[in-house]
């Protein structure tokens, strides 16, 4: 998979239930003309999912095909301001907006306090609910469909990365042994494989007598900023897709270790490590105006890397 710089990307695979990545931020520090700051929306359905909210979040939502009114989450990894000060304004435009539904924000320790003060500034006050959360290193957010774990980053203040995973799937249906034991074709193959027992005449089939194993969910982790980590391998094993810090080049990777961040081989090296499907790379110094340096020195390392650019969508497919 290549990508040019500066290039939307549009990845789609068929899947039953849509869950895509939309790039609405992929710079870090202060914005620049090739990139905002971080922000990355997972659209999961009808749900999205925010990951971080830097300044201008919600006219990057105006230039995607996202809307932010469907956001119901806000995860933020910590409180430098490339991360959160998108906060106040996605709110206000929210309300301008007439939003009725409450929005969910969670964060490290000091969240609560933090979105208090944000909240407060000048003369406005959200008109929909705005329930905060903090959160610490080993929380689990568990909801219906999918869990959202919060892991520590290795970061030079507070930072929480977070690994979205889906809950099992029901196992594959067994046409065949479906048949050979006698049940009728049509809405009890749906029952079975929604989960529910059936009846024909005086016999019970279960589903685990027509469905194959319990088929693993898609798995995305996002670091925020961050050194490269023991903690992201452990957390990252096996994911479909690792969005990393990756502020700069080797060629200054003790000043991007010594202010908490990692270079693109780093994070190529870690996604190696955990083997990851695909490597995104964030957080993008705006020093570089072109990232291919980056990116050469990343497929170095983990062939399927990729520079995320500011709305650049990727659909997640289901590895089986």
């Amino acid at each position: 998979m290549t990508c040019a710089p500066l290039e939307r990307l549009k990845v789609f695979f068929p899947s039953s239930v849509l869950v895509k990545i939309v790039f609405l931020g992929t710079g870090g520090s202060w914005p620049s003309p090739q990139r905002n700051v971080l922000s990355i929306a997972l659209k999961r359905e009808k749900e999205i999912i925010l990951f971080d909210c830097g300044e201008g979040t919600q006219r990057q939502f105006m230039i995607s095909p996202l809307s932010f009114m469907q956001t119901k989450k806000i995860l933020i990894s910590h409180f430098h301001g490339d991360h959160f000060l998108g906060l106040p304004g996605m709110i206000q435009s929210m309300t301008l907006n007439d939003r009725q539904d409450e929005l969910e924000l969670y964060g490290p320790e000091g969240t609560t306090k933090l979105v208090k003060v944000l909240l407060d500034l000048g003369y406005f006050n959200p008109g929909f609910p705005v329930i905060v959360n903090d959160l610490e290193p080993g929380s689990v957010l568990d909801f219906e469909a999918y869990r959202i774990a919060a892991y520590q980053a290795k970061h030079n203040v507070p930072c929480l990365g977070y690994c979205f995973e889906e809950k099992d799937r029901p196992g594959r249906f067994d046409l065949e042994k479906a048949k050979e034991l006698g049940i009728p074709e049509g809405p009890l193959y749906r029952k079975l494989q929604s989960g529910e027992d059936v009846r024909v005449g005086d016999k019970v089939f279960t589903p685990d007598m027509v469905l194959g194993p319990p088929r693993k969910g898609r798995k995305i982790v996002y670091t925020g900023d961050t050194l490269p980590s023991p903690e992201t391998v452990r957390i990252a094993q096996n994911c479909d897709v690792l969005i990393h810090d990756a502020t700069a080049d080797s060629s200054v990777e003790e000043k991007a270790n010594r202010y908490g961040h990692s270079t693109a081989k780093q994070a190529a090296r870690i996604a190696k490590e955990c083997n990851a499907g695909v490597l995104f790379l964030v957080h993008i110094s705006p020093r570089y105006e072109d990232a291919t340096p980056l990116l050469e020195e990343a497929r170095e390392e983990f062939e399927n890397s990729i520079v995320a650019e500011d709305f650049m969508e990727y659909e997640v497919r289901f590895k089986s």
